[in-house]
């Protein structure tokens, strides 16, 4: 067999699926090359590639194949991993790909064409930095590990790519390009300013991360808080940052379950960043009710969380596999509606999609900045993980397959301080 044969019979098999002529230039291990000129250049450097495909056709098995590095994206002729997978993108939309899983007699055709090429063969085991989580789907149990998964990394990992805050959530930007660490700053002010907080008032922030929102709420709007999160790490960290800051009198976190806070009609004002995603649909309804129990009649209810239409409410196989596990997201309007089925009156819906955009440019940005030392704490791997998913985030939203909005609500039955109109 030439060298060429290789790529050649690769192609072969895969414009089937891709509907035409393949979007990007293919490199096989062997060195040959298919495909157009000037597309971008995709090396499989493994036959393991190839099995992976076969296995997972499709996203997942493209995204083991990347972060094992059994596939690259090379950056060259101008394209880069985000132009590359806006590229392939956009041929899927003007092919009418629909990224359905093919059909057994596809699928044989497509072995049939590698055969001999050296392809063939048991397929790998997955990447050790693939999620693998036991028990009853969002059980206590379980979530403590999907969030593990994610969240225990270590603190240095997190502060070479997020803003000295570590707020891990989406920014508010006057500009594109702000400093992150503004652009959060004025994100958690403006969280603060919609609860109406003030000197005393107790808040309840459901979901609390590394403190952030606890820690600024408490410093600059006088506010006393209990934060709750399932993350060791997390509440190690934020114990060590009240500790830093002084604030042990007005600022609790606990390692504590949602489902876990006994407090009932207590709390001046609720928040919870980006948490509602992690609870699952089957569990919304008493997440809902969690908040709308935990505060007075009469205090207000922020939620701010991510939204997402289509056939992948978990985000998809890649994030689903490797970045958050069990998580769920659906249309603002379906997360509105289980809101107010707790009892809970919507005031405010204020869509932050385009921020989102600015906020991963900017945890990219330090991403690549610390990426040698980023390897040396998580290994090439994980890096690699995490690249796809950054690059992959910020395309979601700069196309609108996710969004991401604040939810301003209040608890009836006392008297709300809302103005009756906005500034």
């Amino acid at each position: 067999m030439s060298a060429v044969d290789v790529a050649s019979r690769l192609a072969a098999a895969v414009e089937p699926f891709v509907g035409g002529e393949l979007p990007v230039r293919l490199r096989a291990w062997d060195g040959s090359e298919a495909g157009p000129a000037g597309a971008p250049l995709v090396e499989l450097r493994s036959p393991d590639a190839v099995r992976r495909l076969l296995r997972h056709p499709g996203e997942l098995g493209a995204a083991q194949a990347y972060v094992t590095g059994e596939l690259e994206v090379h950056e060259e002729g101008g394209w880069d991993l985000d132009a590359a997978l806006t590229h392939a993108f956009s041929i899927a939309r003007e092919r009418g790909l629909s990224g359905g899983r093919p059909s057994a007699a596809a699928l044989a055709r497509a072995v049939r064409a590698v055969a001999g090429t050296g392809a063939l063969g048991r397929p790998p085991a997955a990447p050790a930095s693939q999620a693998r989580i036991r028990g009853r789907l969002h059980s206590p149990l379980r979530d403590r590990r999907s969030i593990s998964h994610h969240y225990d990394l270590s603190h240095e990992f997190y502060s070479l790519i997020l803003d000295p805050s570590l707020a891990y959530s989406c920014g508010y930007h006057a500009s594109a390009d702000q400093p992150l660490e503004e652009a959060q700053a004025a994100k958690l002010s403006l969280v603060c300013r919609k609860l109406g907080l003030e000197p005393g008032m107790r808040l309840l922030d459901v979901g609390s991360g590394w403190g952030s929102l606890s820690l600024h709420a408490a410093e600059h709007f006088g506010a006393r808080v209990v934060g709750v999160t399932i993350s060791a790490e997390q509440k190690r960290l934020g114990d060590a940052r009240i500790t830093e800051r002084e604030l042990a009198d007005r600022v609790e976190i606990r390692l504590q379950d949602y489902r876990e806070v006994p407090e009932r009609d207590h709390f001046d004002a609720v928040s919870s960043i980006e948490m509602g995603e992690h609870v699952g649909q089957g569990n919304y309804p008493a997440y809902a009710a969690v908040l709308h129990r935990s505060v007075r009649p009469g205090g207000r209810v922020l939620v701010q969380q991510m939204s997402r239409t289509g056939r992948w409410p978990g985000g998809g196989p890649f994030i689903e596999s490797f970045i958050a596990p069990d998580m769920y997201m659906r249309p603002v309007g379906e997360t509105v509606m289980l809101l107010e089925r707790s009892g809970l009156e919507t005031r405010d819906v204020h869509g932050l999609r385009e921020h989102y955009v600015h906020t991963v440019a900017g945890w990219l940005r330090r991403f690549e900045a610390n990426a040698e030392r980023l390897t040396e704490l998580v290994g090439e791997e994980v890096v690699r993980v995490w690249r796809l998913y950054l690059v992959g985030g910020a395309m979601a939203f700069r196309d609108g397959r996710m969004g991401v909005d604040q939810i301003l609500l209040v608890r009836p039955g006392g008297t709300h301080t809302l103005p009756l109109v906005r500034g």
